[in-house]
């Protein structure tokens, strides 16, 4: 299903955004439980939509860090394909933060329906929330298996002459930017990049919420950026935003009319930015786990991530370590 599609429900919800609190609470926790976050890949190569069920049923359940979810597909059907015996793969592509708070630590919903609390494998993109569950006896080892860095978003011909990071000061730019509480991608590090540039209490009004008006009628704090911010870019809602570089690659891929401002290092925390990727210590399926674990550290699973802007690791990060 391709990206685009996501757009249709988005503009629904968009125009909920300016007509009360309310209508906004409502459509946003129906949001949060699109079936294209949720997916469940079968050996035929046939691809169900939305099935949360299957987050207890399936021969491998991953919950990983949503701004992957263009990777999904190939990466999949690959691994799939050398694993024939795995017949069913459930993917969850969402916010990081909320996976670690709200359904692995605490039993959680998708759309009244219950999800698994033990799924075989977490990735995210801050290695601190699988230490946590590490001390909470819920994992024990990792990899890092890619990176990527931050980038800004805009409108395709940058219409408003963004330059840099350092534009984000202006005050004739409406910004889109992940939310603080459950997107790693601000919560770790586009917060920093800004709180480096001496920009955080600007941009953020110092307001830490969700699917919220953070700076009113100039900074918009997301539920799922990957979606969000696109969309209010192409519609002129908004001028700018954080993204990750790879998701400026996969927008530009699919036609969408946007392009990227390069952020340079060190603040786009390309250093920093590392994908860790753990099996729970409950997990139905260890041994599916592991295998999936091992897929990542080849060639083909590294080139599939490659092929959409993202950083390859490095050999030794790609070997199995417990966690300390």
């Amino acid at each position: 299903m391709k990206y685009r599609q996501w757009g249709l429900t988005l503009l629904t919800s968009t125009a909920l955004l300016f007509g009360g609190g309310a209508a906004v609470a409502a459509k946003d926790k129906q949001d949060a439980g699109q079936g294209h976050d949720y997916r469940t890949f079968h050996a035929n190569g046939t691809i169900d939509y939305g099935k949360i069920g299957d987050s207890y049923t399936a021969d491998l359940v991953m919950y990983l860090a949503g701004n992957q979810f263009m990777v999904m597909e190939d990466l999949i059907r690959d691994f799939q394909k050398r694993n024939p015996d795995i017949k069913t793969v459930y993917v969850e592509t969402i916010p990081p933060g909320q996976i670690f708070k709200k359904q692995l630590l605490q039993q959680g919903e998708i759309n009244g329906q219950k999800t698994s609390m033990n799924p075989d494998l977490f990735a995210s993109v801050n290695i601190n929330h699988l230490k946590k569950l590490n001390k909470k006896g819920l994992m024990k080892d990792h990899m890092i298996y890619t990176h990527n860095k931050l980038e800004l978003m805009v409108a395709k011909g940058n219409p408003k002459n963004i330059q840099g990071p350092e534009d984000l000061a202006r005050d004739d730019l409406v910004q889109s930017h992940p939310n603080p509480l459950t997107e790693g991608i601000f919560k770790f590090y586009g917060s920093e990049m800004l709180k480096d540039m001496g920009l955080y209490d600007k941009v953020t009004g110092g307001k830490k919420c969700k699917s919220c008006w953070a700076v009113p009628g100039k900074t918009w704090f997301t539920s799922r950026h990957h979606r969000e911010t696109p969309f209010r870019i192409e519609n002129g809602q908004a001028d700018v935003g954080i993204v990750w570089a790879t998701e400026v690659a996969y927008g530009k891929s699919q036609g969408r009319p946007v392009e990227g401002v390069a952020i340079p290092a060190p603040l786009n925390k390309q250093d920093k930015v590392g994908y860790a990727i753990g099996p729970m210590s409950k997990a139905r399926n260890p041994q599916h786990a592991r295998r999936f674990m091992e897929y990542l550290a080849t060639p083909a699973a590294q080139n599939i991530y490659a092929g959409y802007g993202f950083v390859p690791a490095s050999a030794e990060e790609l070997k199995i370590k417990p966690l300390n």
